[in-house]
């Protein structure tokens, strides 16, 4: 009860918003909330600004291409840095998890769950690069690519949410085949 009492108080400042609600079984319906977009200029980000500027001089300056160049070229090393990562690991639970903690550390507050038999979400609640992203899309394509090239074999990898597209988190069912 004290917890939905500071919700309310920050509802009321504006800072957050009451978003979809889940039914979990037994007892009331869990309740989830959101971030407002006054509420996320509260948190540092100096270097959304510079990054929104360096892929329009990058866009000026090589075209398209050169940026797609670019972008590609990082897709190329964080691939290769999660597969050595992972290339330990032979379960599917077990890879999911532990890209969940990687992409926690870079700051996308991921988590997994299982939610079916050979089928696990990861869902990532904030998203460290989301100006970026929006100034070019190539970012969420590539983060798209990267994991299912990182599952190629063993599952699918489908994106069930997209901040960009109005939804409070990305997230990403990953199905065993």
């Amino acid at each position: 009860m004290g917890a939905r009492q500071h919700l309310a108080v920050l509802a009321g400042k504006g800072l957050v918003e009451e978003g979809e609600q889940q039914k979990l079984g037994r007892g009331r319906p869990v309740r989830l909330w959101r971030l407002t977009a006054t509420a996320q200029q509260r948190f540092p980000d100096s270097h959304s600004q510079v990054s929104v500027e360096l892929i329009a001089a990058v866009r000026d300056t090589f075209g398209e291409t050169g940026l797609d160049k670019l972008i590609d070229r990082r897709t190329q090393h964080t691939l290769a840095h999660y597969r050595t990562e992972l290339e330990k690991l032979s379960q599917l639970g077990a890879r999911v998890k532990r890209l969940s903690e990687l992409r926690s550390r870079e700051g996308y507050m991921a988590e997994c769950e299982k939610v079916g038999k050979g089928e696990w979400l990861l869902v990532e609640n904030h998203c460290p690069i989301c100006a970026a992203a929006s100034a070019c899309q190539g970012f969420c394509r590539s983060e798209l690519e990267v994991f299912q090239q990182l599952f190629s074999g063993m599952a699918s990898v489908e994106r069930t949410s997209h901040i960009l597209q109005g939804a409070r988190r990305c997230a990403y069912k990953i199905t065993e085949q």
